[in-house]
């Protein structure tokens, strides 16, 4: 199917025509009343009378950002697209459709869907969007409004399928994933991207599409956060750790180059488990006075 294309046109200007079309009325009037005797200018008059109030109904006005396909018999003409008072063949208006350019918002409801490691998911989003063709969309899809909200969930659910909701457990950190939960602005971008390639043909540009919601499906959402759970105090361990070590190593070294004492394989073993016991534990260390050695 061959899509139409916008031409944008210039209408009549209303002002100058309602003069016209009043006078045309007044004049006709004035034509049955003054000569009733004749019945050719009485008949005259009326159809005076009759056009001056047909040609009013071609009279329409345009708001800003509003715009007025004309179509005639079944063959498009033309858009005006400029707000004023204009006016325009009335068989032209009767059948046209004032069409809006401002900006619009789909907000979606929540969709059910799985995410690219199968894990059922809740997400939906919002889309702000305008008609930039009138001749699109008027003519080269049945609804435009319908088909925004039809392709916007579909796009939805087919960029929910791309991307994982979260890292995976066994992730390497240094291999940089997109997810849902943490890609916000790559994922927009492609949902975007999605939207603008299958909204083309309706005339509609797409100016943002933003995620507005993002769950775990709720058969699932407490074993995900236990998961969750266990990762954090894995990674904070591991920092604790990270960090306990690199103190004993600086404490060695310190003791060490410093010359303050001596300490063999045996007394280095036991500093650093003492060290280490101190700074991993969850409770404060409780000191233990040692009236011995390390020996015995």
């Amino acid at each position: 199917m061959a899509a139409t294309k916008e031409r944008i046109v210039r209408a009549h200007n209303g002002w100058q025509m309602l003069a016209i079309n009043l006078a045309q009325l007044v004049l006709g009037l004035a034509m049955t009343i003054a000569f009733a005797n004749s019945i050719v200018l009485i008949v005259f008059g009326i159809l005076l009378m009759s056009s001056g109030s047909l040609l009013l109904c071609g009279h329409f006005t345009l708001q800003p950002n509003e715009a007025r396909v004309l179509v005639l018999f079944g063959e498009y003409r033309g858009t005006v697209a400029e707000s004023g008072f204009y006016w325009a063949n009335p068989f032209l208006t009767r059948v046209g459709m004032k069409i809006s350019l401002r900006a619009r918002n789909f907000d979606g409801g929540q969709l059910k869907v799985n995410d690219l490691r199968g894990n059922p998911i809740e997400i939906s989003a919002v889309v702000v969007w305008r008609v930039v063709d009138t001749a699109k969309a008027k003519f080269d899809v049945d609804d435009y409004v319908h088909f925004v909200k039809v392709q916007s969930e579909s796009a939805l659910r087919h960029m929910a399928n791309d991307y994982p909701y979260d890292h995976a457990a066994d992730s390497d950190e240094d291999v940089e994933e997109i997810t849902l939960r943490s890609g916000t602005d790559e994922v927009s971008a492609a949902l975007r991207t999605q939207l603008q390639e299958r909204l083309l043909e309706a005339g509609v540009e797409v100016q943002e599409a933003r995620l507005n919601h993002l769950a775990y499906a709720p058969e699932i959402a407490g074993a995900m956060l236990r998961r969750q759970q266990a990762e954090a105090i894995i990674s904070a361990r591991r920092k604790i750790v990270h960090g306990a070590v690199s103190m004993v190593q600086m404490a060695l070294d310190d003791l060490e180059s410093q010359k303050v004492i001596a300490l063999d394989d045996e007394r280095k073993a036991a500093m650093v488990s003492n060290l280490l016991v101190i700074l991993c534990g969850e409770t404060d260390a409780q000191p233990v006075i040692n009236t011995g050695t390390l020996y015995h």
